[in-house]
This record gives structure tokens, sequence and C-alpha cells, in this order.
């Protein structure tokens, strides 16, 4: 029997992995999904194969600026990889099954890790524009409200119905990336923190924020939970990573003013050094 609510049904998550294992020579163990004006990690890939998500069956389309919409299929660090160069967003509309389809594609293909990227507001003076938060905790927000990508039935060929994230983000991935910081000498703008996920499309208010300075976040986004929670319910071991790309206003009297435009600015200036960092990270990697 299909899977219902918002599960997402195993047989169609079945045939979008096996189209795709057919279009390619690839079988990737490792999945990036790249955010906001972060596409250009993909050009870290050797061997590429590139599948536009408009050609795949079962996938959305990426509607936001800053998000191309393909898959990049290649090698990096010796590991066979898959790219996204753009994800889906629940504000976008979509259902949140349709959100995380992608990452229960990435399991029945063969995926055993999961790396994700996003650009993200700073909270307080820990982080600046332009530093790189390695993900250690989130605080999933929609998920006090229901918006769960694992309500519904449960398919146990997924994983469990109740599954741990206490252990979300992988502690070797984390201090590996950590080292690689520091081995590249990107330590003054890297550094560990908690990420948390709104719904979107608007930035938050500044009461709004400073609950959420208030509850400890570092960084807040509008996206990479979702996925986290379905990559750790199929087993996957999991790396985030948010790029600083704003300053979340926290006073009244602040002139300062989100803009989706500064975020993409922000990822083009320090493109290179995240792309220097996943790169090593992916090297280390088990």
């Amino acid at each position: 029997m299909a899977a219902v609510g918002c599960s997402v049904p195993y047989d169609d998550c079945k045939e979008t992995a096996d189209w795709l294992l057919a279009q390619t020579s690839t079988r990737p163990c490792l999945a990036v999904i790249c955010g906001s004006g972060l596409g250009g990690l993909a050009e870290l890939l050797s061997n590429k194969t590139e599948i536009p998500y408009m050609k795949i069956p079962g996938f959305p389309q990426s509607t936001v600026p800053g998000h191309e919409g393909k898959l990049v299929f290649g090698e990096l660090g010796g590991k066979q990889c898959v790219f996204m160069k753009g994800r889906f967003h629940f504000y976008e509309g979509y259902c949140i099954n349709k959100v995380v389809f992608p990452v229960r594609v990435f399991h029945l293909m063969g995926v055993q890790a999961l790396i994700v990227t996003n650009a993200a507001g700073g909270l307080g003076d820990k982080f600046q524009v332009g530093d790189l938060m390695v993900i250690k905790d989130h605080i999933n927000i929609p998920g006090f409200a229901g918006i769960n990508p694992l309500l519904g039935t449960n398919d146990e060929r997924f994983g469990p119905r109740f599954p741990c994230m206490s252990d979300a983000y992988d502690r070797n991935y984390c201090r590996l990336a950590l080292d690689s910081a520091l081995e590249l000498g990107y330590q003054d703008f890297v550094r560990e923190g908690v990420y948390c996920m709104l719904t979107g499309p608007t930035y938050e208010t500044v009461s709004e924020s400073r609950m959420l300075k208030a509850l400890g976040v570092d960084a807040v986004g509008m996206s990479t939970v979702p996925e986290v929670i379905v990559a750790r319910h199929s087993g996957m071991r999991v790396f985030g990573i948010s790029l600083i790309t704003n300053q979340v206003v926290v006073d009244y009297d602040s002139r300062v003013k989100a803009e989706h435009q500064e975020v993409l600015q922000v990822a083009h200036d320090r493109a290179q050094a995240l792309q220097g960092l996943v790169a090593k990270v992916v090297e280390k990697m088990e």
C-alpha cells in the first residue's frame, strides 16, 4: 500500500533512482546539496555528467535565483558523487515530500553520506558576514508547527518510525572540517554553530530574531533541516555548513535590511574558500 500524508511513496523514489542510474556510469556514495549561490561547488567534480531537473522523472523545478536546477555526477577526492545545483524549498509551494524527494532518491542510488550547504543569516557577534559555520545541531521551528517530512505512514524500507536526531550531524565530519580549516588557514572565519530553519520566504522580524538569539541560534535560514531529517532517517551520515551572507537585524533602530541579492553576492565572494573546505573534507571522509 502506498504511503499516505507527507510520506514519499517508495516506488516513486525507486523509479527515479533507477532512471538516473541508467543515465550515468557514476555510482555515487556521496551527495552534496548546493545552497543559494553555491552551485559553483559542482565545478570541483571531474568526469562530469549533468542532468537538468526538468528531464528527471518526478523531480520538481527550482524557482529561486541562485539555484540553477540540475544534478551533476562526477568524482571528487577519489569518491563518486552527485551534486544538486539548486534545492527545493517549502516556501516555493512544494509539499514537504517534494522538498526531500531527491534525498530519498539518493538513498536508493546507494548514497551513504550527505553534505548540505546553505546561505544563512548570522545572529550576534560570534559570526560575521563571510564566515563559514560548521553545523553542529539544528532547531526545526516548522517541526514545532507539525511540518515534518516523516509525517504519515512510515515505510521501513526507508528507515525507522522514530529516528534519533541528537546525532544528526556527524561529529567525526565536523572535526574533519575544523581540522581542514586549520590546514587551509581558514581558522579565522570557520567555527561551529547551531542552525535554525524558518519556512520563509520573509526574513525575520526584530522580535523573531531576538527570540532565536535567546534560544541559542547562531544562524538562521529557510532550508536544510528537512533534507537532514530524511537523510538520517535513511541512515546517511550528514555534514552541514552555512555561509553567513548577512547579519540578522536585532535592533529596531537599525537601517540594515536583508536582501537576496546580498546573499548571492557574498556567496560569490566566498565561493573559493567554501569550495576548498568542502574538497578537503570530502578527501578525508571515510
